[in-house]
């Protein structure tokens, strides 16, 4: 039986990007003007004023839904989900919605509930409150096999006896297709996923990104409105699982399906999403897009999990708007961003990327990588994906002397370790491979710089 359609929510505050976190009780969200043809009931636009529910509004029934045009909700909506395992909160009233052809990613630290979020969404847990709605239809009572998604696990479970064309036909084969309409489906997923002429094969035969391709085939086949992949890249090799990071973006823009995809691997999904949710023990610290997730983190958490970073604690002494004075507990004085919230006297962390800081920067000129003050929540200008445009390049303001103690080579990702004077504090440094700073050698001594707008300040010990 079908459920009731629900309107998509979409809440009131996160980012401007159209995924957010959970909405105030009784809140909405217009979306266009559209009534159905029956007065009897409530579709999203119809019954919400500025912003709040009005008075007597309710939801359409499963027929009125059918008379609704396919666009008018994305493909999955998430709205205040709870999951509870006794006494222990593993999904903690989480919100948000994945417009149609995304590929939206869930990261978080192990332990955080996002494949327990996951396996909610494909109908293996049941929330116990909140709607998970599928194109506005609600999933509640709707088993796993009837739901419109498919999941992809870690470990693929390709039926070893079986060929490549055989795994791939399992599905249809289930729901009682024609032999011949069964053979045209897997020849034609078959040259969408980049394996023609595979289909005899057996999985023993193929490599490991094969495998992974005839997996993701054996879900597209069955044309679902969602495809779920819970860290499908965990047992690859880190050669292959680059590769394939590269390959499933591209695949998943061909085919156009909406891809969730949850990991732990921040590099996974920042390279492949559109859209990335910061999971963290339950509840989503952050959505919004791979850049202004590494450049704006919202949280200390966020600002700390999301790519290395190195912190310095300490007091803020001055503050005007979101910029501030931190003086560190080692005695060194830094100007920042500071975040909404924090007065004078306030005890902070001070987060700086590696790849913000500059050696020998008398001279050099910092891209401090944040939004300027001026942007509006939708600005004009900004880049293709939503993000904020770079702002003016300027000289940098903070500068420190420090000891090289450690040349940690890794290719474009070198880094140099080292201490500030009179501090046993760890600072990480980008080393550039442009031949510049090949004289540097350890126990050396340098000056590094970074620019004012780089480095953002959250209340002390509020990420851990």
């Amino acid at each position: 039986m079908q459920g009731p359609a629900v309107s998509p929510l979409r809440g009131t505050g996160g980012n401007r990007n159209g995924y957010r976190t959970a909405p105030a009780e009784g809140a909405c969200q217009t979306r266009r003007a559209w009534r159905p043809r029956s007065s009897s009931c409530t579709v999203p636009a119809d019954g919400c004023r500025n912003g709040r529910w009005r008075a007597g509004a309710r939801p359409c029934a499963a027929g009125v839904h059918d008379q609704m045009s396919p666009d008018i909700f994305p493909d999955l909506s998430v709205g205040n989900v709870v999951k509870r395992f006794e006494k222990f909160t593993a999904v903690d009233d989480v919100s948000f919605e994945v417009e149609q052809g995304r590929f939206f990613s869930i990261l978080g630290p192990s332990g955080c509930g996002k494949t327990t979020l996951l396996r909610m969404i494909a109908g293996f847990e049941s929330p116990d409150s909140g709607v998970i709605a599928i194109r506005g239809r609600d999933m509640a009572g709707i088993a796993p096999n009837r739901r419109p998604v498919n999941l992809i696990f870690q470990h693929l479970a390709l039926f070893p006896m079986m060929s490549v064309a055989e795994n791939i036909a399992f599905g249809l084969k289930r729901r009682g297709m024609a032999g011949g309409d069964i053979a045209r489906k897997v020849q034609d997923v078959l040259e969408r996923v980049g394996l023609p002429g595979y289909g005899a094969k057996m999985p023993a035969q193929l490599s490991g990104g094969q495998r992974q391709r005839v997996a993701i085939a054996r879900c597209l086949v069955l044309e679902p409105a969602v495809l779920l992949l819970d860290e499908p890249l965990g047992a690859l090799d880190l050669k292959l699982r680059e590769q394939m990071k590269v390959e499933l973006k591209t695949l998943q823009a061909e085919v156009g399906t909406t891809f969730v995809y949850i990991t732990h691997d921040q590099s996974e999904a920042l390279v492949m999403s559109d859209h990335v949710a910061v999971m963290n023990a339950g509840r989503f610290e952050q959505v919004d897009t791979p850049r202004n997730l590494y450049r704006r983190p919202a949280s200390a958490f966020v600002a700390g999990f999301v790519g290395e970073t190195n912190v310095w604690t300490g007091t803020l002494e001055e503050v005007a708007g979101d910029a501030g004075v931190v003086r560190t507990d080692e005695g060194a004085v830094f100007r920042a961003r500071v975040a909404a919230g924090l007065a004078r006297g306030a005890r902070v962390d001070m987060f700086i990327r590696p790849e913000a800081v500059l050696i020998d920067p008398d001279g050099a000129a910092c891209v401090t990588g944040d939004a300027p003050d001026y942007a509006p929540d939708y600005a004009e200008d900004a880049a293709p994906g939503g993000d904020a445009p770079l702002p003016p390049r300027g000289a940098c303001a903070n500068r420190a002397s420090v000891q090289v103690q450690a040349i940690l080579f890794d290719g474009a990702a070198s880094r140099l370790l080292t201490h500030p004077e009179g501090s046993r504090r760890e600072v990480m440094v980008a080393l550039p491979q442009n031949r510049l700073y090949d004289h540097i050698k350890p126990g050396d001594r340098i000056t590094v710089g970074w620019d004012d707008r780089a480095g953002i300040c959250f209340a002390a010990g509020s990420g851990r």
